[in-house]
Formats: C-alpha cells, structure tokens, sequence
C-alpha cells in the first residue's frame, strides 16, 4: 500500500455517526459541566431554570423537575445529577 492509500482510509469515517434522529432538550449532565460546584438551587434555576432537560417523556423544563427536588444545596455534579435522575427517571430517552 502506498502513503495515499493510509491517508484515504484514515479521511473515512470508521464508525456511523447516527441516523439522523432529533432527540428534543439537553442532557442534564450538560448543564451540570457548565456549572461549578457547589451550587444552590435558586443560583441553578436563575442560570438555567429555563433550560429543557432531556426524559424519557419528552423534554421538560429544569424548574418544573427541580420543584420536587428537596434538596437547596448540592455539594457535588453528582449530587445535582442524581437528584435530577430521581425526579426524572433512568431510562432511555424517547427520539422523534
């Protein structure tokens, strides 16, 4: 094989990227990396509490599902992350 061959071969894409699929609002694990922690919750919802969080039953806003989250101060990402999962749910998000 020539140099030309390994640089064509290296220029294709190895792995499918997708089908194409529209998945509707954002991960929450996304909005937890713009944050730095600690975090209150009232300094959350002013930063993002508009944000649509990604669920199994279609996007919803942060301030809805952090209305019944108990919790006021989260310590670690973690802890923002698995009170929101509470709330939300673990399992597969729906696609369009």
């Amino acid at each position: 094989m020539s140099d030309e061959d390994d640089a064509d071969e290296e220029a294709t894409p190895t792995v499918q990227l997708g089908d194409g699929r529209a998945v509707e609002g954002a991960p929450i694990a996304r909005v937890a990396a713009r944050l730095t922690w600690p975090q209150t919750k009232s300094d959350i919802l002013e930063k993002f509490g508009d944000t649509d969080i990604r669920t199994p039953d279609g996007p919803e806003s942060l301030a809805t599902i952090l209305e019944s989250v108990d919790i006021t101060y989260f310590d670690r990402r973690q802890t923002f992350i698995s009170a929101v999962r509470d709330v939300i749910g673990r399992e597969p998000v729906a696609t369009e």
